[in-house]
């Protein structure tokens, strides 16, 4: 058992005591904060997401602002995305490239006005390529951090416990689409977003002092439901081929090869950051991509893994980027990056501590 020391680089969140009060039992760090990631009982909070309303404190996923005359402009030049058709409270999912096509990140986009834009990131240091390229551009936009925390609410009785909250406007939000308004006097966002399958929003905390109030008024609007703690649920997501990126992606890996094909348009402005190169790559096709793999094995050791060799026929042919023992498959799953000339129905062989683990290479989501 390992302690963590506190430092000034690493932030607790908006709602760390309202998941203290819950029992957490284990965080891990994501941008510079902490991230719950157990509550002691792993199957409960799984099947509270599959089946029930499960409550998650992920204001890791740190905004990034784009304020000022020029931030849609902005906006367009680090998204491969066509978002001259985006408007205030519709959110995208827009895949982040450097300019050579590698992936750096894949928020969601959220419009507020025509001057005010969040990307909602993944575990990397946004704002600050952001910002540099603003700078570098000659533009007119104020990029920064606001104190906006996301907490989530998901499962297949998320939207009865919102609704009970905000009211039934929510019911007939689409999907990344969101509205500004207030519980209670406190400001938030909320948005038809979330990560897991089982649908869900996510409420944008806009006064960080206000965390604790916030998650104990959804903790008690939720008990008719039986709301409980939960985090972004490995098992869940792995079974419904969400993308983790960082995890499932290296150093290399442009959109092509992971399933994010039709969230790039090749006809945006030849200003986009990246947009030369991911031209280059879908005229030439990527080198690899992403499928599923089951294995024979009826279990593995510990909770999950990440990261490795496959084989097929004695040739290396990429990796095996996770993996788990899926609770509503009863079988070893994971993804796989792996050569173009690999296909769903392979036999493949997992290299694993304990020896080569045969298993068969499948399209994705499992569910």
């Amino acid at each position: 058992m390992f302690g963590l020391t506190p430092s000034a680089r690493l932030r607790p969140s908006p709602f760390y005591d309202a998941t203290l009060a819950e029992g957490v039992t284990a965080f891990t760090t994501y941008n510079n904060m902490l991230m719950p990631t157990s509550y002691g009982d792993p199957a409960a909070e799984y099947w509270r997401l599959i089946n029930g309303v499960s409550q998650w404190d992920v204001a890791v996923e740190r905004q990034v602002q784009l304020k000022g005359p020029d931030a849609g402009r902005l906006a367009q030049i680090l998204a491969p995305r066509d978002l001259s058709r985006c408007v205030e409270g519709q959110g995208k999912y827009v895949p982040l490239c450097n300019h050579g096509g590698t992936l750096i990140n894949d928020p969601i986009l959220l419009k507020l006005a025509d001057d005010l834009y969040w990307l909602s990131i993944a575990d990397s240091n946004i704002w600050f390529w952001a910002g540099a390229i603003a700078a570098e551009r000659g533009l007119d936009v104020e990029v920064s951090e606001p104190d906006v925390s996301p907490m989530a609410i998901q499962g297949p009785k998320a939207v009865d416990v919102v609704a009970h909250v905000c009211g039934d406007w929510v019911r007939d939000l689409r999907y990344f689409w969101f509205r500004e308004t207030e519980i209670e006097g406190i400001p938030v966002v909320v948005a038809r977003s979330g990560w897991s399958k089982q649908g869900g929003y996510e409420v944008y905390l806009c006064d960080g002092t206000k965390g604790t109030a916030l998650w104990n008024l959804f903790r008690e609007a939720g008990r008719p439901w039986d709301i409980g703690p939960g985090n972004p649920n490995v098992y869940e997501r792995i079974e419904s081929g969400l993308l983790s990126w960082g995890g499932d992606t290296d150093e290399r890996t442009n959109p092509f090869e992971v399933r994010l094909e039709r969230y790039i348009d090749l006809d945006v402005p030849d200003d986009t950051v990246g947009i030369a190169a991911l031209r280059r790559i879908a005229a030439e096709g990527p080198a690899r991509h992403q499928l599923g793999v089951i294995l024979d094995a009826a279990d593995i050791a510990g909770p999950g893994f990440h990261w490795r060799e496959i084989t097929r026929n004695g040739q290396r042919v990429g990796d095996m980027t996770n993996g788990i023992r899926s609770p509503r498959l009863d079988r070893v799953i994971g993804f796989a990056l792996v050569s173009r000339e690999c296909a769903p129905g392979d036999r493949v062989e997992v290299v694993m501590p304990e020896g080569p683990q045969p298993g068969t290479l499948a399209t994705l989501p499992f569910l």
